[in-house]
């Protein structure tokens, strides 16, 4: 089966989200708080139990690390070039800065398990483990003008971080997971992904997208375009393969995370304009994520 094919059923997952949110009178914070669920307990269930149960070959995985470094601070330079070349206005910079180069968790774990089961859930984990904290300092160091959060505590209490950390950690004793509870959290994983890509269609907004076209199209071109080119070359150069070498470019092919609006708007950039670029990158995303695993197969 093609990798396209294999995709439709998530990709129409978020339609259907899209469709659930524009035709039913649940409001937005029905949607708020089930993010919430996903993002907190759902979420951090499906990467503790796939790493957990996983033997992480930390040699094996350096390659990809590396790529993934490399990857997200190309994104962060190019995304930097949007004000010398767009000369948007400082609060526009700073909220669009992240939708060039941040990933949405949602759909990669969905996409991860589709491809290559649970290993592709424990590598895909394993490498976001290593770069939502680098996403994370630049999108709220871009965005510090606006806010006095704090980052560190921001990056210590993030759930996906703590549930990678700990699933390493249980890999590396050697424990076994308990019948009972592997059950528990294997159901709770399972929910989180269709939960999850229900939300990312919930959260698609089609509004007044003309006004920033330049700047959100130039954020989209460096996400869809420029990352996974540089992550199929650097992965070719550091000797990546197999399951980690697809997930590194599923990593750049996907569309900029949702919770860059959440974050966009609780330090006090512009909100709209982040909710634009998600829904271009989304949708564009819908194409460049079949469009790249299979080009990187022939490159």
């Amino acid at each position: 089966m093609s990798i396209a094919l294999l995709l439709i059923p998530d990709f129409a997952l978020i339609l259907f989200g899209f469709f659930l949110n524009r035709f039913t009178d649940w409001g937005r914070g029905f949607w708020s708080g089930l993010e919430k669920l996903i993002y907190y307990v759902l979420f951090p269930a499906l990467l503790f139990n796939s790493i957990a149960k996983t033997q992480i070959d930390f040699v094996t995985a350096a390659p990809a690390l590396k790529t993934a470094l490399v990857l997200v601070i190309a994104g962060v330079v190019l995304a930097w070039f949007a004000k010398p070349l767009l000369r948007p206005t400082d609060k526009s910079f700073a909220s669009g800065f992240q939708t060039a180069f941040r990933f949405n968790t949602y759909l990669g774990l969905a996409i991860a398990g589709r491809l290559h089961g649970e290993a592709g859930i424990a590598a895909f984990g394993i490498i976001i483990g290593l770069v939502v904290p680098l996403c994370n300092i630049a999108s709220v160091w871009a965005l510090a003008k606006h806010s006095d959060a704090n980052l560190w505590k921001e990056l210590i209490q993030n759930p996906l971080i703590l549930a990678t950390v700990s699933g390493v950690l249980y890999s590396l004793a050697g424990l076994p997971l308990p019948e009972l509870l592997q059950m528990l959290i294997s159901r709770m994983g399972a929910a989180s992904l269709a939960c999850g890509l229900l939300c990312v269609g919930a959260a698609l907004e089609l509004k007044n997208v003309g006004k920033n076209a330049g700047l959100i199209g130039y954020f989209t071109a460096v996400k869809l375009i420029a990352m996974p080119i540089i992550s199929i070359f650097t992965a070719h150069a550091f000797g990546v393969s197999g399951v980690y070498f697809d997930m590194v470019v599923l990593l750049a092919a996907l569309p900029t995370a949702t919770s860059a609006y959440v974050l966009a708007v609780r330090m006090g950039g512009d909100g709209p304009l982040v909710a634009q670029g998600i829904t271009i990158s989304t949708l564009f995303g819908m194409l460049a994520i079949p469009l790249w695993l299979n080009v990187s197969r022939f490159l």
